[in-house]
């Protein structure tokens, strides 16, 4: 920290600056400019469109796709599994509703709730995507999206559509992968 000046000292430098006066304003442009950054300008730019492509998928659901029922079976998926999910053989732990959703919220939702199963060790869920009667013209594009943003998840061993009495084609059993490897659950 700076010590005060004694006041001898302060009314000698008082005296020796009586005759200073302040330049006016230059009109001429700075010598000392700023470095430019070595970071690429659009650095951030192509970082928050990569978020947004894993986030939202690098596609928009196809119209002419008419698939009925969302279907996905990882690697190493025993038969035996396979059939007991698509007979609605597991019992379902917990469920989402996305009706009226739209795309942004709709994969919020989904990403939260798959990650709050993962950290209840829930083994099968089930999620309501709606048929699309609600979309004009589209067709089911939450169903479209979901596959897509089901099939990139680690967690995720394999989905279908649900039972009819469970939601049929406007609903979806998913298949996580346990963090303990829990036991299979029976309904």
């Amino acid at each position: 920290m700076k010590q005060p000046l004694p006041p001898e000292e302060l009314e000698i430098f008082r005296a020796a600056m009586a005759e200073v006066r302040r330049h006016p304003p230059t009109s001429r442009v700075s010598t000392q400019t700023a470095r430019p950054t070595t970071r690429p300008r659009s650095l951030e730019a192509d970082e928050q469109a990569v978020l947004d492509e894993l986030w939202r998928g690098p596609f928009e659901p196809d119209p002419v796709d008419s698939v009925d029922a969302l279907a996905y079976r990882g690697d190493g998926i025993q038969d035996s599994v396979w059939r007991r999910l698509r007979r609605g053989g597991y019992r379902i732990g917990a469920e989402l509703d996305l009706h009226g959703y739209n795309r942004d919220r709709a994969y919020h939702a989904v990403a939260g709730f798959l990650a709050d199963c993962q950290n209840r060790d829930l083994r099968c869920v089930r999620i309501i995507h709606g048929k699309g009667l609600g979309s004009p013209n589209t067709g089911p594009v939450i169903r479209s999206l979901l596959d897509g943003w089901l099939r990139r998840r680690k967690d995720v061993l394999a989905f279908c559509a649900a039972r009819p009495h469970d939601g049929g084609t406007g609903a979806a059993y998913v298949l996580l992968r346990t963090q303990g490897g829990g036991t299979n659950q029976r309904r």
